[in-house]
């Protein structure tokens, strides 16, 4: 019931969105910590198993070079998504503004109207 509250809290005050803008942020920012934590664990993991098996340094090397690389796309794909959300946020400021110029523009000339 709170997360309702704060919506409707959000819809009429604008300045609380910039919560949003900053969650967004955040997210990428662990989204590239993860991934970054994600490939260390991985080439340590790798480096260890090529000190205990050398022969098999291609095979482990061809799978490190594999999963790193989907560790990076779903990386990227959280960061993308954060910054969509942020580019929504933002694009609703910028209509909401919009709208708002729009109505003081259409009072402000029925006020002209009025006073000729």
């Amino acid at each position: 019931m709170e997360i309702l509250s704060f919506i409707a809290l959000a819809a009429t005050d604008a300045s609380i969105l910039n919560y949003g803008i900053l969650g967004a942020g955040i997210g990428a920012g662990l989204a590239a910590i993860g991934a970054g934590m994600g490939i260390g664990r991985l080439a340590g993991s790798a480096m260890e198993g090529v000190a205990r098996n050398p022969e098999a340094a291609g095979e482990i090397r061809a799978n490190m070079i594999l999963t790193a690389a989907f560790i990076e796309g779903v990386a990227l794909f959280a960061a993308v998504i954060c910054f969509l959300i942020q580019a929504g946020i933002v694009g609703y400021f910028n209509e909401l503004n919009a709208v708002e110029l729009f109505n003081q523009g259409q009072e402000l000339k029925a006020l002209q109207a009025a006073g000729k």
